[in-house]
């Protein structure tokens, strides 16, 4: 790992792509506007000006710059990417019910269900109207098939989330499919935009995938010790709503009969009282299961980083290879 960062690398990634991001949030401002339906550029606005880091966006835009691109098309991309992560987001707060996102109410609970699903089904048709623009088949095909996993991701989780039997094999294959597969498109766009030889689409891809994997386990362990004026979110939320994420899967894989009962009582059944919250963390302590996430999401920033050689030596990618740093540098 690198010396700590001074400066956060997603926040030197937006100085250097500061126009382009500006070009993407004007883009997104006009095509969340609606003639007939008002609602729409209310819903999404609420989302889309939380205050989220734009990461995904940002990697397309940089990673299409790191290959040589010089037109306005990962304009379109990265907006493209913008608007199926908020419409995934939207329409994931509906499936958990969640009260609370970025630290702010919710869409579902400031409208309802129906506005928050119908808003991200427009989302996801803006987004395919902007990739076609691109003229690029390929393109097409790489975000296609992204928004496709995305939502076989969610399916997979919602059945396997509360189910004991869920290991980590599935849980790889779950978050692969609900949060690195929008990275790994976002990251493999900018390369085929750009015209980049298959070797490095191929390391982008990597790249992409790599990060996502990190990005979401560190998110995970955050729910269990992270300081949730940062996160937005309450620790143990994902105990409380029931969700097998990877320190709990660790916990169950070694726990005795009597531990075993316990988990199938508040994850299985969700019969939680009160302390339950407490008795998983301690147990959570006594396997080391928290340590042990935090070297999973390590050996993917590894990973990551080593993708990274296989492309162009530019300060970009160094910024890149930081950003993954920077992702478990939040757990710190």
């Amino acid at each position: 790992m690198n010396q700590v960062l001074t400066q956060k690398p997603h926040d030197m990634l937006a100085a250097t792509l500061s126009n382009e991001m500006a070009a993407v949030n004007t883009l997104i401002q006009t095509r969340m506007a609606s003639e007939h339906a008002p609602r729409i550029p209310e819903v999404t606005a609420h989302l889309v000006e939380a205050g989220g880091k734009r990461l995904r966006p940002m990697l397309t835009l940089a990673t299409a710059r790191l290959c040589g691109y010089s037109g306005d098309n990962h304009v379109k991309l990265a907006a493209t990417v913008e608007f199926i992560h908020t419409a995934t987001l939207l329409h994931d707060d509906v499936v958990d019910e969640s009260g609370q996102r970025r630290g702010r109410p919710t869409a579902n609970l400031l409208w309802d269900n129906k506005s928050s699903v119908l808003v991200g089904d427009y989302l996801f048709a803006r987004s395919f109207q902007l990739m076609v623009e691109t003229g690029s088949l390929r393109v097409l095909d790489i975000l296609a098939n992204a928004s496709a996993t995305i939502a076989e991701g969610e399916v997979l989780q919602m059945t396997a989330a509360s189910d004991l039997a869920t290991d980590e094999a599935i849980y790889l294959q779950v978050v692969r499919g609900k949060t690195a597969a929008l990275f790994s498109a976002a990251t493999q766009a900018g390369g085929v935009i750009a015209g980049a030889p298959e070797t490095q689409v191929d390391a982008l891809f990597a790249y992409g995938d790599a990060l996502g994997v990190a990005f979401q386990i560190a998110d995970d362990l955050l729910d269990y010790q992270g300081d949730s004026t940062a996160t937005g979110k309450n620790v143990g939320d994902d105990f409380r709503e029931r969700k097998l994420t990877l320190p709990v899967i660790k916990a169950v894989a070694q726990a005795t009969a009597e531990e075993r009962a316990f988990w199938m009582r508040t994850i299985e059944k969700g019969r939680q009282d009160e302390g339950d919250l407490n008795h998983a963390l301690a147990l959570m302590d006594k396997y080391d299961t928290l340590s042990a996430t935090r070297r999973d999401a390590m050996e993917w920033v590894t990973k990551a980083q080593d993708a990274l050689t296989a492309l162009p030596n530019d300060p970009i990618r160094q910024m890149l290879h930081d950003l993954a740093d920077y992702v478990v540098a939040r757990l710190a």
